[in-house]
C-alpha cells in the first residue's frame, strides 16, 4: 500500500501520523478484504485554518472540522444499509487509486482532548474513518450510518482500541 502524506503542519510528522494512518488504513483495507498493496491514498495533514478553507469550498461549510475525504470513485450504495461498489483500478495491472484525505490537528487534538481519549486513538480512527469514506461508506442514510460505525468498531477492535460510539 502507497500513502502519500503531504505534512503542511509538521506537528503530524513529530505525532508519527505516517505510521498511524499505514496501521489504520491496512486494517480497513484487509477487514474488507482488500488487497492493501494495491491501493494508493494521499493525505494531507493540515491544520484547521487549511482544513477550514477547504469544508468552505468543497461542503460550504466555513469551519474547520476533523478529517475530509475525496474518494477517486464515487463507490456508494444505491439504497441505505447496502454495500458499497468495489474500487477497481483505471488501467489493469495499475494501482487502484481510492482519493484522498485531509485530517485537521487542533480539531483532533481538541476532540480526543474533550472525549477523554488518546489522541493517537482519536487520530486512527478518523482515519479508519476517512478510508472507509473513500471505499464508498457514508453516515448520511440511517442504515449506512450503522453500517458504517459497525465496520468501524470492528476495525478498531483488531487494532486494539475501544469502541468510540460508546
Amino acid at each position: 500500500m502507497s500513502i502519500e502524506i503531504l505534512f503542511e503542519d509538521d506537528r503530524w510528522a513529530a505525532a508519527g501520523l505516517a505510521q498511524l494512518a499505514e496501521s489504520a488504513c491496512r486494517e480497513t483495507l484487509t477487514h474488507l478484504e482488500f488487497d492493501p498493496e494495491i491501493h494508493d491514498i494521499s493525505v494531507l495533514a493540515c491544520d484547521d485554518a487549511r482544513i477550514a478553507i477547504l469544508n468552505a469550498e468543497f461542503r460550504d461549510k466555513p469551519a474547520p472540522t476533523n478529517v475530509l475525504s475525496w474518494p477517486a470513485e464515487d463507490l456508494a450504495a444505491e439504497e441505505d444499509g447496502e454495500a458499497p461498489l468495489l474500487p477497481e483500478p483505471d488501467f489493469e495491472g495499475e494501482p487502484v487509486e481510492l482519493g484522498d484525505i485531509a485530517i485537521a490537528w487542533e480539531t483532533c487534538a481538541r476532540e480526543a482532548r474533550e472525549q477523554g481519549k488518546a489522541f493517537n486513538d482519536h487520530v486512527t480512527h478518523l482515519m479508519v474513518h476517512g478510508c472507509l469514506h473513500l471505499l464508498g461508506y457514508d453516515h448520511i442514510r440511517p442504515r449506512d450510518a450503522a453500517r458504517m460505525e459497525g465496520i468501524e468498531v470492528e476495525i478498531l477492535a483488531k487494532l486494539g482500541l475501544a469502541d468510540p460510539y460508546d
